[in-house]
Order: structure tokens, then C-alpha cells, then sequence
């Protein structure tokens, strides 16, 4: 019973004192000195513009250029007033901020007759959605729209994924 309390007294010094004073108010916590806009907090300063998710088509870019970069998401179609094709851009540009966290590239093909080198890569028949990593290698291959969120989950499941999420609160 002695042993209980001594460990509750002790538990409780260790909290420290009790903090009853109230908050310091803003006239007395303001400098004398008058700040120069290096010595203004972070919250202060505007906050940098997010980045955007960029699109292309697929006669602009090529398989190649994204290698080690980015993943392309491909969304193949045999036109472009196709539904489910204008379900998925319209999916993909509802959420950007996921996307670009993960470094996705969005590359859009709704041209069969361009014969693009990204249409010769992966043979799509119809409406297609292809996800790539960043080695170049075919991930995934859908052929109905998908949610952003839907392709965040199945990104963050891809091995090189996983390794830049484990490196992510590591400094070099």
C-alpha cells in the first residue's frame, strides 16, 4: 500500500508544477526592436505555391522521359468524348495534391490513330487506365475509371513507393 503511494507522489512530482498563470498577451510578448521580414515567424510569410499536377498528351512525351522521375498514369481512349475517359481526367483533376505527392504524371491518349509511342508500349484496347513506376515497369491496368484515392493506395503498395516513404523523414 506505502509502495502505491509513494510511485502515485512520484508520479505526480514528476508532472511539475501546476501552470495556473495565463498566457503572456500579445503587447507583452511584442519586441521592442522592430523585425525585419527575416526575423518574421513562418506562419507570416506566404506560403509557397502548391505544385500542380501536369498533364500531357502522348504524342509530347515518351515512355523514356519519365524514367527514375515520375509514374505515369496513362489514360488511354478511342476518343476523347468518351465517358468513362472524361470520368477519369475529371477524377484525376478533382485531387491533384495526391497525385503530385506521389509524383505522378498524368499522360493522356484518346487518339488511336496518332499511334503514339505510349499506345505501341502498352497496347490498349478501348478505355484503359495504365499505372506505371517509376522504373518504367506496368503496375496496374484498368479498364474502368478509377478514384484518386483508389490509385494513391495501389501506388503506395508499389515497392519503390514503399522505399521513398521509409526515406522520407531520413536527412541525408
Amino acid at each position: 500500500m506505502k509502495l502505491k503511494f509513494l510511485i502515485f507522489v512520484m508520479a505526480l512530482a514528476a508532472m511539475g508544477p501546476a501552470r495556473e498563470a495565463p498566457p503572456p498577451s500579445p503587447a507583452e510578448a511584442a519586441p521592442s526592436v522592430p523585425m525585419s521580414p527575416e526575423d518574421l515567424p513562418a506562419a507570416a510569410a506566404p506560403e509557397p505555391a502548391r505544385p500542380e499536377l501536369v498533364e500531357y498528351a502522348a504524342g509530347e512525351v515518351a515512355p523514356d522521359d519519365f524514367l527514375w522521375k515520375a509514374r505515369p498514369v496513362v489514360v488511354f481512349a478511342e476518343t476523347p468524348d468518351d465517358p468513362a475517359f472524361r470520368e477519369q481526367m475529371q477524377a484525376l483533376r478533382s485531387r491533384p495534391d495526391m497525385l503530385v505527392e506521389r509524383d505522378v504524371v498524368v499522360i493522356a491518349d484518346a487518339d488511336p490513330a496518332a499511334n503514339s509511342a505510349w499506345r505501341r508500349q502498352l497496347h490498349p484496347r478501348g478505355f484503359s487506365l495504365v499505372i506505371m513506376d517509376k522504373d518504367g515497369q506496368v503496375k496496374l491496368r484498368k479498364p474502368l475509371p478509377w478514384d484518386v484515392r483508389e490509385i494513391s493506395r495501389a501506388i503506395d503498395k508499389f515497392p519503390l513507393r514503399r522505399q521513398e516513404i521509409g526515406r522520407a523523414g531520413v536527412t541525408p
